[in-house]
């Protein structure tokens, strides 16, 4: 028993644990994914990216801003491109290196061939730091659609699910 815990002390002390630094109030981040689809002719193809700026209100609050563009390509037609953009609160959880979250946001929609709206909702995801300042992150959002605030209670039950990943980096 004793040899067994010698080498595994000595194991240790060959292989350190690696702690990463995960924010603080004050710090900053952005964050670039994207994704895309095409029908199996590839007569319709999507392409969105999405980025966002975000501050720690506290080691466990961020808000900021979020911008996603999409580009529609269809078989006989132009490209048609239409975007979103919304502030955002997320709450983190925990403190190691994989950390989940919970948030809201709230903003807008527009481009070709989409009426212009507002849109909210809450959103659900992870982020791993990978790197000292550098994570991957996972997000789901729920958003519906709204052109008045008295319309808002009526069309939560009409929103859509919209997913992404991508990289993300603290400064």
């Amino acid at each position: 028993m004793n040899k067994l815990i010698k080498s595994s002390l000595l194991v240790a002390a060959l292989f350190p644990a690696v702690a990463l630094a995960i924010p603080v109030t004050g710090d900053q981040e952005v964050t670039l994914g994207g994704a895309g689809s095409s029908d199996k002719e590839f007569d319709t193809t999507v392409f969105a990216l999405q980025g966002s700026w975000g501050q720690y209100l506290s080691d466990a609050s961020l808000w900021g801003i979020r911008q996603t563009i999409n580009a529609r390509d269809q078989e006989g037609e132009s490209v048609k491109f239409d975007g979103s953009t919304r502030a955002f609160y997320d709450y983190h959880f925990g403190n190691g290196n994989t950390r989940p979250f919970v948030g809201v946001s709230l903003g807008g929609l527009y481009g070709d061939d989409v009426d212009d709206t507002f849109m909210a909702g809450p959103e659900i995801g992870i982020k791993h730091w990978v790197m000292d300042k550098t994570f991957i992150t996972a997000m789901m959002e729920y958003q519906f659609l709204f052109k008045s605030g008295s319309e808002a209670d009526d069309r939560f039950d009409d929103g859509a699910f919209f997913y992404s990943v991508g990289v993300g980096y603290n400064f």
